[in-house]
C-alpha cells in the first residue's frame, strides 16, 4: 500500500467525516482498487465451475445478443 498524504474533514464536534487526498495519491488507491477488482473477477470466475470458454466465443456470443436486442428494438419501433 503507497503512503498516502491525506487531510481530514471535521464536524463541529472534531470527528473525522471526511478525507482530503492529493490527485495523484486518489489516482494510485483507484488504479490499485481497480486492480483488486479485477483479481476478485478472476477468482471467483476461476471458482466458480463454470465452463470455460475463450475469450473471442464469448465476444461473439455478446455481440450476437446485442444485434437480436437492437434488432428486437427496431421490430418494435414498425
Amino acid at each position: 500500500m503507497p503512503t498516502v498524504n491525506e487531510g481530514y474533514v471535521v464536524d463541529e464536534d472534531g470527528a473525522r467525516v471526511g478525507v482530503i487526498l492529493p490527485i495523484e495519491d486518489y489516482r494510485k488507491l483507484m488504479e490499485e482498487l481497480e486492480e483488486l477488482a479485477s483479481i476478485r473477477a478472476y477468482d471467483a470466475a476461476k471458482n466458480s465451475g463454470d465452463e470455460v470458454i475463450p475469450f473471442e466465443q464469448a465476444v461473439r456470443e455478446r455481440e450476437t445478443v446485442e444485434l437480436s436486442k437492437a434488432e428486437a428494438r427496431e421490430r418494435g419501433r414498425a
